[in-house]
């Protein structure tokens, strides 16, 4: 009876304390009670919580291109890595190609493509990525911002076998604004080069092409979407 009667004077006087506006100071004679009830505030929580400070910052079509104009002044890393449900290739980005670039990383930095899908198949033509049916894709899309990127396209790069390129956004778009979240990879031999001027190459499969041929030939039902799902497990920099 005296433990419990001694717990509930310590609740009390810390609630007083609390409501006067003060901060508890640190007491290694604290109840078991009393901690109990701090170590009960589930870590995931703070966890969730820390995230969403840090993710409070929202692209859009005013600021993107001064965010990835600074992002990539400081960006030595130029190559990025996909595992995808039928195995893994790495591409290397082209460093004159500075937004999509830094567009590219800054994705796969926060987590956007991992369980994205290869949503778009033309085979002896291009395998396109970065999209998905399932709803997480399009949150992530709306806690990263809604914007599009300029074409950049006389950097001398053309649409060579193995080229990752960035399609146009599917909203009314006569300058051929780029699609940020998704890309697509070229498979035509020697390339397709009538995207030439239209389509920003902003990289290079430089290991894993056959990777790239075996899901270019799965087989695909109505809108190239391939009747098995192809998964992008994991994207990371390396």
């Amino acid at each position: 009876m005296f433990l419990k009667q001694s717990a509930l004077i310590t609740s009390i006087l810390l609630f007083f304390l609390v409501s006067c506006g003060e901060s508890p100071k640190k007491n290694n004679s604290t109840t078991q009670e009393t901690t109990a009830k701090i170590d009960s505030v589930p870590k995931e929580t703070i966890a969730e919580e820390v995230k969403s400070e840090e993710e409070a910052f929202i692209l859009n079509e005013e600021n993107a291109i001064d965010f990835f104009f600074n992002y990539a002044k400081d960006l030595k890393e130029d190559k990025v890595k996909l595992t995808t449900s039928m195995g893994s290739f790495t591409v290397q980005l082209y460093d004159n190609v500075p937004y999509h670039k830094a567009n590219f990383i800054y994705l796969t930095r926060m987590g956007y493509f991992d369980n994205t899908q290869f949503h778009r198949i033309v085979k002896n033509f291009i395998i396109q990525g970065g999209n998905s049916d399932d709803k997480e894709t399009p949150r992530k899309r709306r806690a990263i911002g809604r914007y599009l990127l300029p074409p950049d396209v006389n950097k001398g790069h053309k649409h060579h076998r193995g080229t990752i390129s960035m399609p146009s956004s599917d909203r009314s778009n006569p300058h051929k604004l780029a699609s940020p979240y998704e890309f697509f990879i070229v498979v035509t031999k020697p390339g397709s080069y009538h995207l030439d001027g239209s389509y920003t190459p902003f990289g290079k499969v430089i290991n894993g092409m056959d990777v790239v041929d075996a899901i270019s030939n799965v087989e695909v039902g109505d809108g190239d979407w391939p009747w098995k799902n192809v998964y992008i497990l994991k994207a990371e920099v390396l």
